[in-house]
Formats: C-alpha cells, sequence, structure tokens
C-alpha cells in the first residue's frame, strides 16, 4: 500500500515514499543483496568527524537472531513485527580508541534513517520502533557497556492491512499521513515565524 507524503514541492521519491507500515507479508524474504544494500546504505551515513558510532544488530525471519531481537520487543510491535522479513537492532557505540564518541545517538539516526529510505528505494518496508528492551538486546547479544542498543527496525515486503487482524491497527494503517505544516515547521526572523 502506498501512502506518498503530500508535499508543498516535489521531494526525492524515496523521502516521498517512506512511512511506518506494520503490514509485513509473512511469506516474503530478503536477499543477500538487498541485505547488504541496506547495510551500505547505513555504513555511508554522516558522522561527526567519521566516528561512524553506528552498529547494526541483524536476524532474518526463521533464525535465532531474528528470534531474539522479536523476544526483545514490546508486545504491541510483537503483534505485527513477527511478519517482518528482517529485524534490525541500530546500536550506538559512545567511545572509541580517542575516547567519548561525539553525537553518537545523532549519528546513529542518519545510519538508520539512510536504511529506511535504501529499503524503499528497494520496494521494501521498514518500520523503526522505540518500544523493546535494550536490556535484553544487551543481554542476548553479549554487547559491551560502550554498544547502546537505541532504535529496532522491522524491514519486508507490504502485505494488505487485514493482515494486522485488529480493526484499530488496519484503521491506522489505513489513515492518511499526518504533518505540521511548512509554517510551523521552520522558521525566519523569530520563533514561530515562517520562514517561507
Amino acid at each position: 500500500m502506498r501512502k506518498p507524503a503530500e508535499t508543498s514541492v516535489p521531494v526525492a521519491p524515496a523521502i516521498a515514499e517512506r512511512w511506518s507500515p506494520r503490514a509485513y507479508d509473512e511469506t516474503a524474504t530478503i536477499t543477500d543483496a538487498q541485505l547488504t544494500a541496506l547495510l551500505e546504505a547505513a555504513r555511508w551515513a554522516p558522522s561527526f568527524g567519521n566516528t561512524q558510532p553506528a552498529r547494526y544488530l541483524v536476524g532474518r525471519r526463521g533464525d535465532q537472531a531474528f528470534a531474539r531481537i522479536l523476544a526483545a520487543l514490546n508486545s504491541g510491535n510483537q503483534a505485527w513485527a513477527f511478519r517482518a522479513s528482517a529485524l534490525l537492532v541500530g546500536v550506538m557505540v559512545t567511545a572509541n580508541e580517542k575516547g567519548e564518541v561525539p553525537y553518537a545517538e545523532y549519528g546513529l539516526g542518519l545510519a538508520s534513517e539512510n536504511l529506511v529510505l535504501q529499503a524503499v528505494d528497494l520496494g521494501l518496508i521498514g518500520h523503526q520502533m522505540a518500544g523493546f528492551s535494550p536490556d535484553a538486546v544487551r543481554t542476548s547479544f553479549g554487547l559491551p557497556e560502550d554498544a547502546i542498543p537505541r532504535v529496532a527496525i522491522a524491514v519486508g515486503s507490504a502485505a494488505n492491512a487485514s493482515v494486522l487482524d485488529d480493526p484499530k491497527r488496519v484503521e491506522r494503517e489505513l489513515a492518511p499521513r499526518r504533518r505540521l505544516p511548512l509554517a510551523e515547521f521552520a522558521f525566519g526572523d523569530g520563533w514561530g515565524t515562517p520562514a517561507l
């Protein structure tokens, strides 16, 4: 299902088409080439001083990594994410050989956005989630202290919203996308004064 963004001027197709669906085709798989492209897109994201703080834990439906990531999700996310072709956890590395990595969370955010935009470009869908247990991920994957799990990401192929089985979830899936108007988003001469 497509829900392109309604923008005041055209934007890049991957940006216009990116949203966070929950209806995944549980029979679809992700290829090695697709998964590699997602991770390469994330790897080439900008980072402060080229510190590259982003790392990813990766599981494909049916493997142990997928099962451990799924188990770490909250129940609301587990209810639909089990259908995804892959589950990932974005981890920020907060220290390197030079000491503390500045803006590590920002770097992970940039990498994760690259990853989901690449998914759109490949005809896949991606959904980023905060609803998971970082402690469960840390324990089950043996993360070092300076590696902090920050976001879970489901990736796969779209399915009809009816797979969600819950009328409220189906309604939310079909609802129009909404954003603040540009006049309330970008300011010029002062806070609240539209830039455009």
